[in-house]
């Protein structure tokens, strides 16, 4: 996370002062590749490189240059999800380190529970193909799911989490060849998770409002942070076609669009939470 903001202050000084990459490089005697690196996130920078280029920028305030070396500091250091680069996609990763700074995550799925609210036996059947048996617990997916959930819960200030769910969300009976009884126990664990922490909010999306927005599309996440950094875009589109978009491009506005006509459509979150329960109930009788 440290990393994003750094670039995103990095080049919002760059512009602010009007200068192009070219002429920075050229006035500090750097080869052009080696800003392209910095604003790319391609390679670090140097608490000595990151002095030239804010002086350069006329950034002169003390409180700034300190907070951005301070984000210089944090970015070398190795983020608790880098373990598993070269196991998930980067991509992914990428949208893991915005998450775990952002201060309001907003989530919409179609079809599965978000990994946020996902238990472990329930995460392992969607990481399971089919013909394989149950074994994924050990994955590096699942793994990142559970580790991304603890993390969040123990930041100093943990962030404000809202969840629209398409009623097939909470009616496709996951695993229900190896464990009839995942989808139920998924479904109100979501559910306590809610009535126990201020921080979560869950509204559905019934059957019954016909054709909606969010259908578009499998799921997605806006991600909103306190400071300077843009939201986030984060569109699930199966294994390999999954996008990460940020800088404020018009896709986010869209998006943020397609969320509040879907909320529009949803049930309040009290009743919400009684339709889960509800369902549950349902599901045990079959």
């Amino acid at each position: 996370m440290e990393s994003a903001l750094l670039r995103e202050e990095i080049v919002r000084a760059r512009k602010d002062a009007g200068f192009t990459q070219e002429q920075v490089a050229a006035a500090l005697e750097w080869s052009p590749s080696k800003l392209l690196r910095i604003e790319g996130g391609k390679s670090g920078i140097t608490r000595t490189d990151l002095s030239a280029l804010l002086n350069h920028y006329g950034v002169t305030s003390e409180s700034r240059q300190q907070r951005l070396q301070e984000l210089a500091r944090g970015a070398r250091e190795r983020p608790w999800w880098s373990g598993y680069r070269g196991l998930l996609r980067d991509a992914y990763l990428t949208f893991v380190g915005y998450e775990a700074g952002a201060s309001y995550l907003r989530h919409y799925h179609s079809s599965v529970f978000p990994g946020l609210l996902q238990l472990e036996d329930y995460a392992a059947v969607l990481s399971t193909r089919p013909g394989e048996e149950t074994t994924a617990a050990t994955r590096p997916a699942v793994k990142l799911r559970l580790e991304r959930q603890r993390h969040l819960a123990e930041r100093a200030d943990p962030p404000k989490m809202q969840f629209l769910l398409d009623e097939s969300v909470l009616r496709r009976q996951i695993g229900v060849r190896r464990d009839p009884g995942v989808q139920q126990r998924q479904i109100r664990h979501a559910v306590e998770i809610a009535r126990t922490d201020p921080r979560v909010e869950i509204q559905v999306v019934p059957f019954g409002v016909g054709f909606h927005a969010g259908l578009y599309v499998a799921g997605f996440t806006l991600l909103e942070f306190d400071g300077p950094l843009d939201d986030v875009l984060y569109i699930e589109a199966g294994r390999d076609a999954s996008q990460l978009i940020t800088g404020g491009l018009d896709p986010v506005s869209d998006y943020r669009a397609y969320y509040q006509e879907v909320m529009d459509e949803a049930m309040t979150p009290d009743k919400s939470l009684e339709f889960m329960l509800e369902v549950a109930e349902e599901l045990d009788r079959l």
